[in-house]
């Protein structure tokens, strides 16, 4: 396993991108191996087992899972790993298959203490929420300090704040960039594969832009000698992220110009995007994945100056200059980049609301709240009234900030495995929409192998969720959404 393992580095370093995240098979090989390590092998196993497993409701994660609760059931033993190493490392899982270990742990003596400390930080704890309320009830002092910790909202001001100033490096590209320059469609197929998929990003050359192979590796080594100046590197565009909604576009930009995410292979979050337009489906997908999206005049901006942007103050300046001010499009933004993300926000929220309702305590002021637009006595266009219904309004108005329920989700299939990966990140066992629907439109006529594989196993993830899964040639995803 190890020899095609290092093997496969090889191939991919050759490439330029890092290995792949372990799948299920290898994971329960490297478990084998860690249960009688080879003499020498005793690091780099651990390391894989650490860092590149991907965490959530993935397959990989759930033999990893099952292999520390076993440690720390006292049903197996590594002489790496013991019973309270295995606790920690449950806790670096996100949510899903390591939650009900976790919160089992603390009513062990030995391990409450470790099991306590991370499910503090642990959000996606869903429906376990009540299993750790219940033990709390039942007087478990673990259970109420964890409790206490989500009231307090611990696992967010335990985060460091967004910095008054930030230095930075611009990387500039001029007119517009749509999202087909950012995650081109012929190479939709590597969109599940964020660092294979992010070289194609700007394949294209254009004015300032000069890609390693015209129209098919993009501007790799002008990024790299940017990052070398030793600031986080900014993207910048005078029009972002326009055209057809694509997380894969979002994800290809955090490749190149985020952080790295700890114990979560091959994914990047956070990061820095200005544009003087920026779409709004872009820039809520860059929301989501914690990033710090805003718009303002980018004239004076050139790829390799250095820049400080003052998110509070909303001003950018050159050289001790002012170039630029601007306005975040909420406040609530500087929260959703402290917290990791807008979805890390919304969840994180819910648990620290429900954790304060279950010890009788007030509302928390810890979170910023979105300044709602004044009423106004005119009229709702018709998607203003479908979006207010799906919040209990009567409609809502341009700028307002709102939380619809979802009754139906439609994805389609050249997203599909990346919508599928953001769902095992989620830790996603079942949905929560009426109805989500899967369809295969886009590869039912040509078929690459890839695609074929896609619709041989994305139904059953779909369906063992509670959903519905077309076949290839029952029709188009937008047509069914409309019936």
């Amino acid at each position: 396993m190890l020899e095609a393992y290092r093997k496969h580095v090889e191939e991919r370093a050759a490439e330029g991108v890092p290995p792949k995240p372990l799948n299920e098979q290898q994971v329960a090989e490297l478990v084998e191996l860690l249960k009688n390590p080879p003499a020498g092998e005793e690091e780099f196993i651990q390391d894989l087992f650490v860092n590149r497993v991907p965490p959530g409701v993935d397959q990989a994660a759930y033999v990893k899972a099952a292999f520390l609760t076993a440690i720390v059931k006292g049903e197996a033993s590594s002489p790496l790993i013991d019973r309270k190493r295995a606790v920690q490392l449950l806790g670096t899982m996100q949510g899903g298959y390591n939650v009900a270990t976790l919160v089992e742990a603390l009513d062990d003596a030995e391990l409450a203490e470790i099991a306590a400390d991370e499910l503090k930080h642990t959000l996606l704890v869903f429906d376990a929420f009540h299993d750790v309320e219940d033990k709390m009830k039942a007087g478990n002092a673990k259970a109420k300090e964890v409790i206490e910790s989500w009231a307090e909202g611990e696992w967010f001001t335990q985060r460091p704040d967004l910095a008054e100033k930030m230095s930075l490096t611009v990387f500039k590209v001029t007119g517009e960039t749509n999202t087909d320059d950012l995650s081109p469609a012929q190479d939709a197929w590597s969109r599940p594969d964020i660092p294979l998929h992010g070289n194609a990003m700007l394949k294209n050359a254009r004015e300032g832009i000069h890609p390693e192979k015209d129209g098919e590796i993009g501007p790799l080594k002008q990024m790299e000698e940017l990052k070398a100046k030793g600031l986080p590197v900014a993207y910048v565009g005078d029009v972002v992220g326009t055209g057809s909604s694509r997380k894969s576009a979002t994800n290809s930009v955090l490749w190149h110009f985020g952080d790295d995410i700890p114990f979560v292979p091959n994914k990047r979050a956070g990061g820095v995007c200005i544009g003087g337009k920026i779409a709004p489906i872009f820039f809520n997908t860059m929301e989501d994945s914690g990033a710090l999206p805003f718009e303002c005049d980018v004239s004076k901006m050139e790829t390799g100056d250095q820049i400080d942007v003052y998110p509070f103050a909303g001003k950018v300046e050159k050289n001790g200059e002012v170039i630029a001010e601007f306005d975040l499009r909420s406040q609530v933004l500087l929260d959703e980049v402290r917290a990791g993300g807008r979805i890390n926000l919304i969840i994180g929220r819910g648990l620290t609301t429900k954790a304060r309702e279950a010890l009788g305590l007030a509302p928390s002021d810890l979170f910023r709240k979105p300044e709602q637009p004044g009423d106004s006595s005119k009229g709702y266009t018709l998607a203003q009234k479908m979006v207010g219904k799906a919040c209990g309004l009567e409609g809502v108005r341009p700028g307002m900030y709102c939380e619809p329920k979802m009754t139906t989700v439609g994805s389609q299939d050249t997203t599909g495995p990346m919508t599928r990966d953001e769902l095992k990140d989620l830790a996603c066992l079942g949905f929560q929409a009426d109805l989500v629907m899967q369809s295969f439109c886009h590869t039912a006529a040509y078929p690459k192998p890839v695609d074929v594989e896609t619709q041989h196993t994305l139904p059953d993830f779909i369906m063992n969720r509670g959903g519905v899964s077309l076949r290839p040639g029952d029709g188009i995803i937008h047509s069914w959404l409309n019936r």
